[in-house]
Order: structure tokens, then C-alpha cells, then sequence
């Protein structure tokens, strides 16, 4: 049995639909995260695991009890929030003891508890310390060291990391990562941004108009989107309107919107004359001068429109002859090529025959 499970849960507000008869499960010490653009309804129904809101139908179970008659301080459940919510007139210390304080835990347990806890998140030099003498990242760590200081059976984090600088994010998705897998807490996150939660996750619910769209590990969501919305969603894809023309034991064949016919991976269950989308990942895409990339059964003639510079890697714009514009990725570590191809240049992009999916709409 799933330590947590959403069931059927729906929430509205007046004539709005936040959550629309969702349902999931999210397994004990799993890092689960729900994904989506704003509005979708992930926050909400962090709230509701909270207590915080309740559902006008369905249940949110908890080691297969009903929460709905439990309130949020009864929960063995916390939440963390972007705006780390700290006392400023408390230090440190103060305010991570602070939820032992309002269980009423012994003085010995609690004490234990707190240095466990600072040491866990790396803040023991800094008890002594107010919010205000505390850079960002420090502040996130009180912030989580206050949820985990009880060891509640799941923690919730609506957009933690959101208010930290690029670099600094990205070290704390290390920590949290880390952190996650010491306690073996449950850990339900909320995010909009792509790369984090495909970093952070066991699995991802990728949310929209307060319905799960897929519920994947990142790397079939990233390799396998069951939908244009999912493709789209995460990372950055090339999507075309196709039409089978033939379902091949070994590929598809396609007809693609500005480009002409091309073959595809195949899809079992697929009939001639479907429509749907082709799509196909940047890094997937070769990008070269004639000579390297004919060899591919995919492949097309182009003008370079323009092109990012991002020091690992250049990501190209290129308009083909027929008419599609197709993004290609290339390493800039690549071998033989030692400056960038210029706009205006005449290019070859290609894939192999493999690569690439179609969608079915």
C-alpha cells in the first residue's frame, strides 16, 4: 500500500475547477514532484495534503487513513515555503525547536532532536544566529531543518527553492537530494522549472488544468511523453504536424509538415492516415555541412537564423528549405570543428531514423 494516495480528489473554487478528479500515489521515502505551469492546481493540492483545504470530493489517505476529519497540526506532515517563514525574532535554534516546542516534547528529546538536526543540515556554528545575519541559502536550510526536526512522515515543499539565485539553487537541489536520502522522509514537491524537478525526482506527475497528464520517472518523461502538452513541457523539443503514410514492423513512415516524408520509430497500434505531431529533441538533431550528416536517412538542407552561445554547448536555429525551422544542439567540445557556424550559413541537419517520436493527438 502507498503511504500516500490522492483519490479522486477534486477542489473548486466558485465556478473554477483547481483540481478536476486527480489521483495518485506516492510511495513511502519516495521524492515525488508535481510539475506545471501556474494554475494547474499543484499547490492546491499541497494544501490539501496539508490540511490546510480541504477537498469537496474524494480522500487523501495517509498510511490508508482517511485526513479529512485530522487537523493540519495533527498531520504528521509539514510544509516548507518559498518564503522559509522564519521568526526574525528568533534565532536559529529557536526556530527550528520551535514545532518540538508546540508538541510539548520533553526537554532531553528535544534538545537531542535539535543538534541531530543542525548537524544534519550543516547549521550547528550558526544556532545563535537570526534570520537576518543568514544568506539565502542558510535561511533554506533553517527552513528545512524546522520541517524535519520531528521527522514527519512527509514534508512538503511549494517551490523552495524559488527565491535563491541560479548558482545557489543549484546547490541546493544537491543538498535537498542528499538530505532526502538520509532522513528517507517523503518528500512532495512543487515546482513550474523543468530541470529542477527532472533533477530531483523519482517520479514527476506533470500537471495541467488540475488533471495529471503522465506520472513517470524524469527519464521516461523526458524520452516518452505520452503527449504534445508533456513533449513540450519538459525541455526544449522540435514539434511538426505528421500523417502516417505507412506503419512499418521496423519504423513509420511519415509525412511531415515542411519537410516531406521521413522515417520514424514505430508505434504499435498505429493506422495509415493518422495525425498527430512529430517531434524530436534538440540533441538529437546533427548539425554539419553536407559531407557529415548524408549518411543519416533523415536529413535536409538549411540556413542557419540564428544561434545561443551557452559555453558547453551552441543551440542552432535552422531554417530548411522547405519551410520548417529545426533546433539543433551541438557540444562545443565536438570534435573537428573549432569555431561556430555563422547566421546565413548553409547547413545540413539530420537524425538518425530511430530517433525522434510521433504523437498520437
Amino acid at each position: 500500500m502507498a503511504l500516500l494516495e490522492i483519490r479522486n480528489v477534486t477542489r473548486r473554487f466558485g465556478d473554477f475547477v483547481a483540481v478536476d478528479n486527480i489521483s495518485l500515489s506516492i510511495e513511502a521515502g519516495e521524492f515525488f514532484t508535481l510539475l506545471g505551469p501556474s494554475g494547474c492546481g499543484k499547490t492546491t493540492i499541497l494544501r490539501m495534503i496539508a490540511g490546510f483545504d480541504l477537498p469537496d470530493a474524494g480522500q487523501i489517505l495517509l498510511d490508508g487513513k482517511d485526513l479529512a476529519d485530522t487537523p493540519p497540526e495533527q498531520r504528521p506532515v509539514r510544509t516548507v515555503f518559498q518564503s522559509y517563514a522564519l521568526f526574525p525574532h528568533m534565532t536559529v535554534a529557536q526556530n527550528i525547536s520551535f514545532p518540538l516546542k508546540m508538541a510539548r516534547i520533553p526537554g532531553s528529546d528535544a534538545a537531542r532532536m535539535l543538534r541531530e538536526t543542525l548537524d544534519l543540515v550543516h547549521l550547528t556554528d550558526k544556532s545563535d544566529a537570526y534570520p537576518h545575519e543568514l544568506s539565502g541559502g542558510q535561511k533554506q536550510r533553517v527552513a528545512l531543518a524546522r520541517g524535519l526536526v520531528n521527522r514527519p512522515r512527509v514534508l512538503l515543499l511549494d517551490e523552495p527553492l524559488g527565491a535563491l539565485d541560479a548558482k545557489l539553487r543549484e546547490e541546493m537541489q544537491l543538498e535537498l537530494i542528499n538530505l532526502q536520502r538520509e532522513v528517507g522522509v517523503t518528500f512532495v514537491f512543487v515546482t513550474h522549472a523543468q530541470v529542477e524537478a527532472l533533477a530531483l525526482s523519482h517520479r514527476i506527475a506533470v500537471m495541467r488544468d488540475g488533471r495529471a497528464e503522465q506520472v513517470d520517472e524524469p527519464s521516461k518523461l523526458y524520452s516518452f511523453p505520452q503527449n504534445r502538452f508533456v513533449a513540450d513541457f519538459i525541455g526544449h523539443i522540435n514539434m511538426l504536424e505528421a500523417q502516417v503514410l505507412e506503419p512499418a514492423h521496423g519504423h513509420l513512415r511519415l509525412a511531415v509538415a515542411g519537410l516531406g516524408e521521413i522515417l520514424a520509430p514505430p508505434l504499435h497500434g498505429i493506422a495509415i492516415g493518422s495525425k498527430g505531431t512529430f517531434a524530436i529533441r534538440p540533441e538529437q538533431v546533427r548539425i554539419g555541412v553536407h559531407d557529415e550528416v548524408q549518411e543519416l536517412k533523415n536529413h535536409f538542407l538549411g540556413t542557419v537564423l540564428h544561434f545561443l552561445y551557452r559555453g558547453d554547448v551552441t543551440v542552432y536555429k535552422v531554417s530548411l528549405a522547405n519551410g520548417a525551422v529545426i533546433e539543433a544542439l551541438l557540444p562545443n567540445a565536438a570534435q573537428g570543428r573549432a569555431e561556430l557556424f555563422k547566421v546565413g550559413d548553409t547547413v545540413c541537419v539530420g537524425w538518425r531514423h530511430e530517433s525522434g517520436m510521433f504523437l498520437h493527438e
